[in-house]
């Protein structure tokens, strides 16, 4: 079994990680780990043509514009598909964390 240390990895990024084909060899899946400095906003969430995603707020908290509006709280998920588009915003006064999981949807890349 092969571990990544995406934790690391998206501190050196400034705040996120896109752990993908170049760490795994396949473009069937990928995986985001994010996070957001309290008040920090604009992080842009958009699969993309062929493309769908499931983003899961691991700590803190995220308000969610675009697409999807809404508060979610560490544990809370949602689902986004193609080109919608959502920004991330931390209101909190603690970091806040998020993963996307991500694949091919049907309609091809």
């Amino acid at each position: 079994m092969k571990t990544f240390g995406v934790w690391e990895a998206a501190a050196e990024a400034g705040g996120e990680y896109v752990l993908g084909v170049k760490d795994t060899g396949t473009s069937a899946c990928y995986m985001i780990y994010g996070k957001l400095m309290p008040g920090q906003e604009g992080s842009l969430i958009k699969p993309g043509r062929g493309h769908e995603e499931l983003l899961l707020c691991q700590g803190g908290e995220l308000v969610v514009s675009g697409a999807f509006e809404g508060v979610l709280r560490a544990g809370e998920a949602f689902h986004v598909v193609g080109e919608a588009e959502c920004f991330l915003r931390n209101p909190g006064d603690v970091e806040a964390v998020y993963v996307v999981a991500g694949g091919h949807s049907g309609d091809g890349h």
